[in-house]
């Protein structure tokens, strides 16, 4: 079979653009969180974008990599895509994941193992009290995880647009030069 994405290849963040209709969104904690576990494990995921650096998938990771200050970042090129085919797997590559579950058994037995191991946890992208449930709240210590924080202070502008296709143009020329920007409608 001929994998129309297959091939990584690094590309400069400024680059990409990312999806500006993407329905997934990344709150400043859970981008930390991706910093986070790029500073501990490198680059393990590349970034899915279309032959002209339209991000499809790993949004969140570019957040992360600017919020590092990391210029260049593994991709893959999805080449000969349709609109809707690259569209739809914006959403499926994010609800696909959100559909499967845990062995709770099996995850409590892995953490509390690296736990034992003195690996920091927070690291893991469970919070503390996601922690404490899954351990029945008593097998687990608060004071083992080190306060999440974020990584330094935001400061945020708001620019109304005329309309749609202006929001979109702003928020392309302003993603391109490096800004971390988020669509909001009011």
């Amino acid at each position: 079979m001929d994998w129309p994405a297959d091939k990584v290849e690094r590309r400069n963040v400024a680059d990409l653009i990312p999806y500006i209709r993407n329905s997934r969104t990344h709150s400043d904690a859970q981008v930390a969180q991706i910093a986070a576990s790029i500073r501990e494990w490198g680059w393990t995921m590349p970034i899915l974008c279309d032959e002209h650096g339209n991000v499809i998938a790993g949004h969140g990771r570019i957040m992360a990599a600017q919020k590092l200050g990391i210029e260049d970042v593994p991709c893959m090129t999805a080449t000969g895509w349709s609109e809707a085919k690259r569209r739809a797997y914006v959403i499926a590559d994010n609800k696909i994941a959100l559909n499967s579950d845990w062995d709770n058994d099996m995850a409590k037995l892995e953490l509390q193992e690296i736990e034992g191991s003195g690996f920091d946890l927070s690291l893991t992208g469970f919070s503390v009290d996601e922690l404490n449930v899954l351990f029945d709240a008593h097998d687990f210590d608060n004071e083992d995880l080190p306060e999440q924080k974020d990584l330094h202070a935001t400061f945020e502008v708001a620019v109304e647009c005329k309309d749609e296709g202006e929001q979109e143009a702003v928020f392309n020329f302003l993603t391109k030069e490096g800004y971390q920007c988020r669509i909001l409608t009011m």
